[in-house]
């Protein structure tokens, strides 16, 4: 078994680290509070390729897998989480699913646009009545002539107020349970669209969430992804992979926190001695590392099984759901290594641990998650989930 990564996932690894460590960690408090990534930052990161990762070279990206950006969004997160998930929406929730799900012509038209960073790409799927249950989505798409007219609204929608492309999921055919939704690609500006609201968040502030109010929005009929009724399967399989992203989010958020608290551990004397020289402080710091060591290795097989083109779902869930777990363990005991210091914002563990929440309840709660693992071996453990494949 080989645990390490190749020549080119190295060099990858080891150039987007050195980048975040100098262009994008330096900025991260000051991003958190503006609100906002420089955009000066963003044109570094469309200049290093880090937008097209994942798109063919035929189509202006880099011609990469999963694990490469997967790498990319662990290495940035740790730096900033805002940024790393501003790049891991764009890749995993809109690149993924116009690569895997659109027209060449589709293709032809919008991911040059998203590989070169001149655009910016998000997903709009939840509502207010429907979250962990997609299904019930009520924003609607009524077919007029060879445009389909889209009226309802959109929350928690990740890069929404950056984004110049967005893949949208809308109720086409309410009477069928199994195919009530499609998918649209949208672009915006677009008459009929409107951002209603900018959410203000806990943590990841440097990336907008937007609020999306469509009325009488006409968006035409080659826009559509996959098929009439597909929605709910191009949603659910562009989740999958949008969960290995939140993992290495988390993953990275831990790592950065880990590192801090040994920054810090060493430094900090009480007592005539570094507290990293007290047994509290040292099980707190072990704890950390595995955890880290285990989100990573859950982490990257279930991005190794997506690039072989196997079943991935069920490792996609576990990732996430232990990744985020032990992200927040993390980011607990960072604070606690800080004492009184790590409730100010002069020390990064205070942004981390804002950060950290949000990996536990996007892309799918850690209850979901569980009731999707859970099922997947009761119902169907002959031939849904293999536990040792």
């Amino acid at each position: 078994m080989d645990f390490d990564f190749s020549e080119d996932h190295r060099m990858l690894r080891d150039t987007v680290r050195e980048f975040a460590r100098a262009q994008v960690a330096p900025g991260a408090a000051a991003r958190d509070k503006a609100h906002k990534i420089e955009p000066q930052l963003i044109a570094q990161m469309a200049e290093m390729g880090l937008f097209g990762i994942c798109i063919p070279q035929e189509f202006g990206g880099s011609g990469m897998d999963c694990v490469a950006s997967t790498i990319v969004v662990e290495e940035i997160s740790k730096a900033c989480a805002g940024t790393g998930v501003f790049l891991s929406a764009h890749n995993s929730l809109c690149v993924d699913p116009i690569l895997g799900f659109g027209t060449e012509a589709q293709k032809k038209k919008y991911l040059p646009k998203l590989a070169s960073g001149e655009t910016i790409g998000c997903f709009s799927l939840t509502e207010p009545g429907s979250g962990s249950d997609a299904g019930a989505a009520r924003c609607m798409a009524v077919e007029q002539g060879d445009s389909w007219m889209v009226n309802g609204s959109k929350i928690f929608v990740t890069n929404g107020a950056e984004a110049g492309i967005i893949v949208l999921f809308a109720v086409t055919d309410p009477t069928d349970s199994r195919h009530r939704m499609s998918a649209f690609v949208v672009e915006q500006p677009h008459d009929g669209l409107s951002i209603a609201k900018l959410e203000h968040k806990m943590g990841i502030r440097c990336t907008s969430t937007a609020e999306f109010l469509f009325e009488n929005c006409a968006i035409p009929s080659a826009n559509m992804l996959d098929k009439r009724g597909g929605g709910l399967r191009v949603a659910l399989t562009t989740l999958d992979g949008g969960r290995i992203g939140v993992a290495a989010q988390g993953l990275g958020i831990a790592e950065a926190c880990l590192e801090t608290a040994i920054d810090y551990a060493r430094q900090r004397e009480q007592f005539n001695r570094p507290i990293g020289a007290f047994p509290a402080i040292q099980d707190k710091i072990a704890n950390m590392a595995v955890g880290i060591a285990a989100s990573r290795m859950l982490v990257y097989r279930a991005a190794w099984l997506k690039d072989q083109k196997r079943p991935y779902g069920y490792e996609a869930a576990q990732a996430k759901l232990y990744a985020a777990e032990a992200c927040n363990r993390a980011a607990s005991a960072a604070v606690q290594v800080y004492g009184g210091y790590g409730f100010c914002d002069d020390y990064p563990v205070e942004r981390l641990y804002r950060d950290a929440k949000i990996t536990e309840l996007y892309e799918g709660t850690s209850e979901i998650h569980r009731l999707v693992i859970a099922r997947g071996l009761l119902d169907n453990s002959a031939n849904a989930w293999e536990t040792n494949r």
